[in-house]
């Protein structure tokens, strides 16, 4: 990780830092208050987890933390499934927040197996 002094620098936290803006705005007159908090709150968790972890003093548990990130992206992605079939949001705006969800986790796991190669 060249160049990167703080987890602000990581391509991966600011991806997740928009997508947090995505789903924020996606669900922001969403009535279903239980489903929005959720939603959000697994959204951001994906962000603070890669922050929390980058903060920590190995890498083995920076990977414990982009573990975790990547689940919470897995989750957001379930719920989208959610969201469509309620009609929260179209098909089409769902698709393409799940992909966006899913370039983060493999970017999460790209880091992830980077980071196990190193001593």
């Amino acid at each position: 990780m060249a160049n990167v002094n703080r987890f602000e620098d990581l391509i991966i936290w600011q991806e997740s830092r928009f997508f947090v803006k995505l789903i924020y705005t996606s669900f922001d007159s969403q009535k279903d208050y239980g489903f929005k908090d959720q939603i959000q709150r697994a959204s951001v968790s994906v962000m603070n987890n890669i922050a929390e972890g980058f903060e920590r003093f190995s890498n083995k548990e920076f990977v414990q933390f982009l573990r975790i990130a990547k689940s919470s992206c897995a989750e957001v992605r379930s719920m989208l499934y959610v969201a469509e079939d309620l009609n929260y949001i179209s098909q089409d705006e769902a698709k393409d927040l799940r992909a966006t969800s899913m370039k983060i986790s493999g970017s999460i796991q790209n880091l992830i197996k980077k980071l196990q190669q190193r001593p």
